[in-house]
């Protein structure tokens, strides 16, 4: 009698754990259930994309800014050297252009003749 109880129960307990375990599984294969997985491994992939191709360019970046000092400490350009004086006078003044403005009068606005047939 022992031997049949045991068994009925062993046999119960294996339907109730295959049924659980196939009921699982068709719950996973539903069309919502394989569109949601989907989306979500796609939004996953993007992530660790965007995370490797902010570090690309950051690396590229930092790199750039390395190789530009090493050229400029070849070329002597990070040195300090002296600058021309600023120019004070406009080298050609053509007084005859209508937006030619006298800059010894000290302006502060710029005035234009309006000309429709420019818009065109």
């Amino acid at each position: 009698m022992f031997r049949r109880t045991f068994w009925f129960t062993t046999g119960v307990a294996a339907g109730v754990w295959a049924t659980t375990k196939v009921n699982r599984k068709l719950k996973q294969l539903t069309p919502e259930s394989l569109a949601r997985t989907a989306g979500n491994k796609a939004i996953e992939a993007g992530h660790r994309i965007k995370d490797r191709a902010v570090g690309f360019a950051l690396d590229v970046r930092d790199n750039m800014a390395v190789r530009e000092a090493e050229l400029g400490d070849a070329l002597g350009i990070n040195e300090n050297p002296e600058l021309p004086a600023p120019r004070r006078h406009i080298a050609i003044e053509n007084r005859n252009n209508p937006k030619y403005v006298d800059r010894s009068k000290h302006q502060t606005y710029q005035t234009y003749p309006y000309n429709r047939n420019e818009d065109h």
